[in-house]
């Protein structure tokens, strides 16, 4: 009997994996899931931090986008996803989007233009079955 070596069962899995980024200006949630199932299980939680009393800014927020961005590539990087599934809301879609790399804009496998990161991820989950 030939056992399958445990290498290769992990890199079959992580073939599988698809990365949901659900984001807005102010907070960026990163959930993975196996394959296209929505399966969400959250790894990561940003926010964006500015003094207590201040809004955030046009500059806030771009620079918050440039945290995101950093993120995502370096998931990529270290092959911790195969595809993306971004539900950002649109303004910050697009900063975000202008600071991917084409490799990384190229394995988006579906956004969609709203913000959902108030929500639970059973919220977010039921939402991005609709789509």
């Amino acid at each position: 009997m030939c056992a399958e070596p445990a290498t290769d069962h992990l890199e079959a899995h992580m073939a599988d994996t698809t990365w949901v980024v659900v984001a807005d200006g102010s907070r960026a949630r990163f959930f993975e899931t196996p394959g296209l199932k929505l399966d969400l299980r959250e790894i990561e939680d940003l926010v964006n931090i500015v003094p207590s009393g201040l809004a955030l800014s046009e500059k806030d927020r771009e620079k918050f986008a440039k945290t995101v961005a950093n993120y995502v590539e370096q998931g990529r990087l270290q092959h911790r996803y195969q595809r993306l599934r971004f539900a950002v809301e649109p303004k910050f879609l697009g900063m975000l989007r202008e600071r991917l790399s084409e490799e990384t804009r190229q394995m988006i496998f579906e956004q969609i233009d709203e913000d959902l990161s108030a929500l639970d991820a059973r919220e977010i989950q039921a939402h991005l079955q609709r789509h």
